[in-house]
């Protein structure tokens, strides 16, 4: 194992502190995506939307809910709720 850095060390403690701003980030930039992507991009965009909420811990059910019903307005509602908590 390699050992890191103080600066290292401050930047992974940082980023492990920051995770769910992080998360909620992406989030909200896959919107903007899904808004304007069509076809095969916008599958690949639902891909890494539910990767983003999976790492989010968000119930299965309610990610199958979002992608059933392939509506960026839902999933933009979600975000806002998401940061409202936050």
């Amino acid at each position: 194992m390699a050992k890191h850095s103080a600066h290292q060390q401050r930047i992974i403690k940082n980023y492990y502190q920051n995770k769910d701003a992080i998360g909620l980030q992406r989030l909200s930039e896959l919107v903007t995506d899904l808004y304007l992507a069509e076809g095969k991009k916008r599958q690949q965009v639902w891909k890494n939307v539910i990767t983003a909420l999976e790492k989010l811990e968000l119930k299965p059910s309610r990610i199958k809910h979002l992608v059933e019903q392939d509506d960026p307005a839902l999933l933009a509602k979600l975000v806002e709720e998401l940061m409202a908590k936050k």
